[in-house]
């Protein structure tokens, strides 16, 4: 290689040189010959500090980013995750010790699980944990409409990784691919030439077919799909742990609150295991985006410390969107103000203490809401419980057939989030076709099921709200007058005006 570099560098010489007599020749006057080659001269310089133009050649650098300090202990909500992942990590800590045991080196960790769980902190932690050089990429910039280009990036990636490793003295490399699926996707013996070669490059070299033995490379992958990978990535002795990232549970949420709220002054009043109760189904993203919504609001008041109306507003915000300035008119916002608390109403009696707040607040594309706080996190659901959760959904509607004769179109959203329980149901074995695959259900069969559960649960409902004329009746003016209405005040009034 270092032959044909010169051979080319002696070839522009001469053409240059053949230029310039050439220019010469014909008349040209020399001072503008030398300004030209000075500006020639200059763009080369600048090529070569720069590490060449890139054209689309499989020379491009994928970029090295250097993780920020990280540990395992600033990470919450996430225990079982950070002992697996320890775990596999101490196979590059302690060598000795898995030599002696005969294990094999681990050469992949793929961490899968919803957005915001906190895959790429833990990629960061494992770093630091180790001692190793990192190197961070995404599935993207690998992806090319040349072919070869993405595979060239890919052995570049490991290549820096293992340079890295060698001028910081060091034995071992991580390299942290988030959205592995970028690049790493099915193949299906298309026309994708360039998604294949790329991939194939990748396990080539998770193999370490080329591989330095002085310095171990450990990949860690992240993704929220799964499913999407190529068979061949996911086999053992590539990706030989896979560890599940899931939403925290409610001891998590209020470790990560508490994580982010060490810079923050909290007021007396906070109770951080109470947020930690009404954010259930939060990621670590979303309830860091809590706790800075919260001193963003705090900041507005000119308050000292943030205060739990400020993290009310701050779920809200998290949960719903942005509080928006729209104005309805007063029969718009009595109708809205009867569709929230039909679904108020109905959730209090199927599942008691569970309403947190009625509002008519508008935010996103609501024009109110009811937050519910759950008294535990819950991951089974029996069909008792699927059908308070679609009773609770088609509240809205009912309450305005009952008070106005008919619907609007504020109950589109509830009505899609019935019929996606209903598909649960049925799915579950838990309707009258008993168990039965989904896919050998015809679009009749499902119209009639569906219909048939939703007709049921809309009659039971209009039962439950019609004994609850008077709750409305008192509670519709406070809630037009103040705009919320607490879960407990909500509670009180039913208790009394039940007939």
């Amino acid at each position: 290689m270092r032959k044909i570099s010169s051979f080319g560098k002696e070839i522009a010489i001469g053409a240059i040189i053949v230029l310039f007599v050439f220019l010469l020749y014909v008349g040209l006057p020399p001072s503008i010959m030398v300004m030209g080659l000075i500006m020639l001269g200059a763009v080369f310089l600048f090529t070569r500090s720069r590490g060449g133009l890139a054209m689309g050649t499989a020379g491009k650098k994928t970029a090295a980013r250097k993780p920020d300090y990280l540990t395992f202990e600033d990470i919450g909500g996430q225990d079982q995750p950070k002992r697996e992942l320890t775990e596999a990590l101490d196979f590059l800590v302690y060598r000795d010790k898995i030599q002696k045991l005969g294990i094999r080196p681990l050469k992949g960790i793929l961490l899968t699980g919803p957005p915001g769980t906190g895959k790429t902190l833990l990629a960061k932690a494992a770093a630091q944990y180790t001692h190793s050089a990192f190197i961070a990429a995404s599935g993207s910039e690998f992806v090319e409409m040349y072919v070869g280009v993405g595979a060239g990036r890919i052995r570049d990636l490991f290549k820096d990784a293992r340079q890295q490793a060698l001028k910081l003295k060091r034995d071992s490399a991580i390299i942290f691919i988030d959205e592995i699926d970028g690049i790493g996707g099915k193949r299906d013996g298309g026309m994708h030439r360039e998604y294949d070669q790329t991939l194939n490059q990748l396990l080539t070299e998770m193999d370490g077919v080329q591989g330095d033995e002085n310095v171990r490379v450990l990949l860690i992958a992240a993704t929220n799909r799964k499913e999407l990978l190529d068979p061949a990535l996911l086999r053992p002795g590539r990706f030989d742990r896979q560890i599940q990232v899931d939403l925290p549970d409610k001891s998590g949420r209020e470790h990560i609150l508490r994580l982010h709220a060490r810079n923050k002054p909290i007021g007396e009043d906070v109770s951080l295991v109470k947020v930690a109760e009404e954010t259930f189904g939060f990621s670590g993203a979303q309830l860091e985006s809590v706790m800075n919504e919260a001193a963003i609001y705090a900041m507005r008041d000119e308050a000292e410390t943030l205060s739990s109306s400020h993290l009310t507003q701050a779920i809200d915000k998290v949960m719903m969107g942005e509080r928006m300035d729209r104005e309805t008119n007063s029969e718009e916002r009595e109708r809205v103000a009867i569709h929230e608390l039909g679904h108020a109403i109905v959730a209090e009696n199927v599942r008691p203490e569970s309403v947190a707040q009625v509002s008519l607040t508008p935010r996103g594309q609501a024009l109110g809401y009811v937050r519910h706080h759950p008294q535990q996190d819950r991951y089974l659901y029996t069909q008792t419980v699927l059908e308070e959760q679609i009773m609770i959904a088609l509240g809205g509607a009912v309450a305005e057939e009952i008070f106005y004769g008919g619907r609007s179109t504020g109950s589109r959203g509830d009505f899609e989030q019935a019929t996606n329980i209903v598909r649960t149901l049925i799915e579950s074995g838990m309707s009258t076709l008993g168990i039965i695959h989904p896919q050998a259900l015809t679009q009749e069969q499902w119209s009639q099921e569906n219909a048939k559960i939703l007709d049921d649960l809309t009659n039971r409902t209009r039962e439950l709200l019609g004994k609850h004329k008077e709750t409305f009746t008192h509670l519709l003016s406070h809630l037009i007058r103040e705009e919320t209405l607490s879960g407990k005040q909500l509670r009180e009034h039913i208790r009394q005006h039940v007939a």
